[in-house]
């Protein structure tokens, strides 16, 4: 997987499904004025701009283990406390944050339950940590039409579907290994338009994310293959792509 691309690059390939999936985990998460709130795995920041919008850039904190994206997202919010670092190890001291939030993120971490306990370690008690994966596994994720014409030219192509949290119940099993009781777990939805196949298509040749990264591993006669089948899956346009994301909140404990 790759997510060493320019911001720009990862925004036009999951930004476009990742910014209209920001306000409704923010929403999910209870995030209000008055709060502070730290985004895990910020990326270029899809819900880092959405927490700017709700409470102001000096409430909001981000990390992010790329270095391109923690230098675009400093770019675009500034006043933001923007750090590199990964979830398993956060820059922050204990109970700093009322709201603590990985959105698309968990089933990236090199250890799920280690990432989650740090969130919820630097978050405040009575305090909310959310997070949020696309639900790869059962193909009402966002990229299920292109895993679907790849794995038609490549059998063998990594779809996603093993990673921790793309499963129902996958979050609040980790959740719960990081010591976190009482979750809630919710479905969130996004539609996104697409005015052509083409629109859709060419964020995949980017090679950003895991997508892009096998994608751009190919040949260009095998990627065209790919395109074709893709091609033959969905429609010419306008189209819309509908998708799920598994959520989970919980509410650290009061002492």
């Amino acid at each position: 997987m790759s997510f060493d691309v320019a911001a720009e690059s990862y925004d036009r390939f999951m930004g476009r499904f990742s910014r209209p999936l920001a306000p409704v985990l923010a929403d999910f998460a209870d995030v209000r004025p008055g709060q502070r709130a730290l985004d895990v795995g910020c990326g270029p920041g899809a819900l880092t701009g959405e927490l700017v919008r709700r409470l102001g850039a000096g409430a909001v904190a981000a990390v992010d283990p790329s270095a391109p994206f923690v230098a675009a997202l400093a770019e675009r919010f500034p006043g933001v406390q923007v750090a590199s670092a990964v979830a398993e190890h956060l820059p922050h001291p204990d109970a700093s944050f009322d709201r603590t939030l990985a959105q698309l993120v968990v089933h990236f971490m090199n250890d799920p339950v280690a990432g989650v306990r740090e969130m919820a370690r630097v978050t405040r008690p009575g305090g909310v940590v959310a997070a949020c994966v696309w639900d790869e596994a059962s193909d009402a994720g966002p990229l299920q039409a292109f895993y679907r014409g790849f794995a038609e030219v490549v059998p063998d192509v990594d779809t996603e579907r093993g990673l921790v949290g793309v499963r129902e119940g996958d979050l609040e099993a980790v959740y719960e290994a990081a010591g976190l009781t009482g979750t809630v777990a919710q479905a969130l939805h996004v539609t996104v338009p697409f005015a052509s196949f083409d629109e859709w298509w060419e964020p995949f040749t980017l090679g950003a994310g895991p997508a892009g990264a096998q994608l751009a591993a190919l040949d260009p006669g095998r990627r065209e293959d790919v395109r074709a089948r893709c091609r033959a899956i969905l429609p010419a346009g306008p189209f819309v792509v509908d998708a799920i994301a598994w959520a989970v909140r919980a509410v650290v404990e009061i002492p």
